[in-house]
């Protein structure tokens, strides 16, 4: 999905939290929120080696659930792939692809053991979607864990200079819920002259441009489906599925071809998009015609395609928090 406003921000909470990400799963074009994604296959991951085992076996964790931990090893730790043991098991409701996970998290660089960033001290637990391709360094450590699991998962990275590091990660599993698959609610019927959008089965969408459609000048943000959930803030974390093209009925990004919805922050998107989904109900299906100048700027630029282009999304709005 390309909504971001710097490549930088290309996987939000997860990116931003652990501040490095993972090598293993930067696999795209840098541009998208889905940088790591790929609609292709998946290939099986590589195993951790015994020495990768072992590393993470010598980690010491001590304190209580529900509070900073106390994280140690000896300098420098290594590991060639993502590695994960767990450490507490919990006893709540158990994880599964596609169910919203809440989690708290301390981060240290293996070099040296300096923490980077904790969720206990800012506050701000991370949530996500558990199978997006942003996340993916955590979804098979924490598949078929449960609420209350705490779990170490180690990772090798790059920092900002592009020097290779390890990165060591302690995440508490805190609250996780089943969220819909799709928008649901009452059809609106929109506007005469826009854009129309079909679905399949499943719900995902496709879109046809009416024959001389002109860009608008000003945003269009018109709801197809009506959910009765709550009124989206712009400050809210939104987790959606979507699928965006160009005026010319060209797709460039879908959450549905990587097979779960995205988690964002609508501080970190477009204009088109904070403005758009402000106001929206959760449950709610919108769709976007979004000005250049408030996608990726009206100008055309060698270093984004999207540039200078008007952009339509349809957006299913799962849950907001």
């Amino acid at each position: 999905m390309k909504l971001r406003t710097s490549a930088a921000a290309a996987a939000l909470a997860l990116a931003t939290a652990l501040t490095l990400t993972a090598c293993a799963d930067d696999s795209g074009d840098g541009a998208t929120p889905s940088a790591s994604a790929s609609s292709s296959p998946a290939t099986e991951a590589p195993k951790p080696t015994k020495e990768d085992v072992a590393a993470l076996d010598a980690v010491k964790v001590t304190g209580d659930a529900g509070k900073e931990p106390q994280v140690s090893f000896k300098s420098p730790l290594e590991v060639s792939v993502p590695t994960s043991r767990v450490v507490d098991e919990g006893d709540g409701a158990e994880l599964s692809e596609g169910m919203q996970v809440t989690i708290d998290f301390v981060n240290y660089l293996g070099a040296d053991g300096t923490s980077q960033t904790s969720t206990w001290k800012t506050k701000q637990p991370a949530s996500f979607v558990l199978g997006d391709t942003n996340y993916g360094v955590l979804t098979e450590p924490l598949t078929g864990q449960k609420v209350g699991s705490r779990v170490l998962v180690a990772f090798p990275s790059q920092d900002q200079q592009g020097k290779a590091v390890t990165v060591v990660n302690l995440v508490e599993v805190t609250d996780a819920t089943k969220i819909p698959t799709r928008a649901e609610g009452e059809a609106v019927k929109p506007a005469a002259g826009l854009p129309t959008v079909t679905l399949d089965d499943s719900g995902k969408p496709s879109v046809k441009i009416p024959a001389g459609y002109k860009a608008p000048k000003d945003l269009v943000a018109q709801t197809l489906i009506k959910g009765d959930g709550a009124k989206v803030k712009n400050t809210q974390t939104v987790t959606a599925h979507y699928t965006g093209w160009t005026l010319d009925g060209k797709q460039f990004d879908s959450s549905w071809d990587r097979g779960a919805p995205a988690s964002f922050s609508l501080q970190q998107v477009i204009k088109g998009w904070t403005e758009g989904l402000t106001g929206q109900t959760v449950g709610s299906q919108v769709l976007l015609v979004i000005p250049a100048d408030q996608a990726y700027g009206a100008e055309k630029s060698a270093d984004n395609e999207l540039a200078g282009q008007t952009l339509v999304f349809v957006v299913d709005i799962l849950a907001a928090e």
